[in-house]
């Protein structure tokens, strides 16, 4: 990591600490809790019909707040894979997707909720043609309103020039309708040190997982089954006044009985509490 990210991370870290009232090692009981968790669905690919029973079961089990959902999918004999695993879960969906609602074939980012949500936003990413987007939800947790935002980066190795510019418009967005408790998760095909990502340190966020738990810096989201190579992409950042990571681990990184993987990602959970 370059000195200048060390600083830029630093200086976020002490930015958000100053933000957030004096807190105890634990919590008060009654203090509202946030969980999110993030997950790369990879589509449909690699028997859906099989993986789609663990992730509905892991994610029933991980009992979330929020979920994030990268690469979600619905074509012609496949209801939209969101909406599918939402009305499993009992959960709302907001999906986006650059492809038009009428299209039978609809390629996009999903959050479901099953707290109460107070607006709704979405924004396509430039360039246009690659297809991103970010979506948001604003839910009440415990009578305070948290920003959640959920986006997918370009995804080529060489690709740094576009995930910076699809970075941008995503911190724009949250500016325009997150400006104070915000989290923003997905997959951002970056490791957080990336210097595309050096935007986000210095819009004030920090890396959850890695701010409650050092471990989780190098512990990789890409399933090996899949991979020959490990790295954490798929990221929980956070900012403002109140929000307080308090645990995190990878998630849905365990095969079923049959061999079957839910995705060719791991999941990552962060527990927050949040400041009345």
């Amino acid at each position: 990591m370059s000195r200048g990210l060390r600083t830029l991370l630093a200086a976020a870290c002490m930015a958000l600490a100053a933000c957030v009232p004096a807190w105890s090692d634990l919590p008060a009981p009654d203090t509202p809790a946030l969980r999110v968790v993030t997950l790369n669905l990879y589509h449909d690919r690699d028997h859906w019909p099989r993986r789609r029973a663990l992730v509905i079961g892991g994610l029933r089990a991980l009992d979330a707040d929020v979920i994030a959902l990268q690469e979600v999918l619905q074509k012609e004999g496949l209801p939209n894979q969101a909406e599918d695993i939402g009305a499993a879960l009992g959960y709302s969906v907001h999906f986006v997707s650059t492809d038009p609602p009428e299209q039978a074939h609809r390629y996009g980012n999903a959050l479901l909720s099953r707290l109460p949500v107070l607006a709704s936003s979405q924004a396509r990413l430039q360039p246009l043609d690659d297809s991103r987007t970010v979506a948001h939800l604003r839910v009440a947790v415990g009578g305070q309103a948290v920003d959640v935002f959920n986006t997918h980066l370009h995804w080529t190795d060489d690709g740094g020039a576009i995930r910076a510019r699809q970075l941008g418009d995503v911190l724009a967005h949250v500016e325009r309708n997150g400006p104070s408790a915000s989290v923003l998760v997905g997959d951002l095909n970056a490791e957080a040190d990336a210097p595309e990502l050096h935007a986000l340190a210095t819009a004030g966020f920090v890396d959850a997982p890695a701010m409650v738990d050092p471990a989780m810096t190098t512990l990789s989201t890409l399933n090996p089954h899949y991979f020959g190579h490990g790295r954490r992409i798929d990221h929980v950042f956070a900012r403002g006044t109140g929000l307080r990571p308090l645990a995190a681990r990878r998630v849905l990184d365990e095969p079923g009985a049959d061999g079957t993987w839910p995705s060719d990602h791991f999941g990552v959970l962060v527990d927050f509490a949040i400041a009345r």
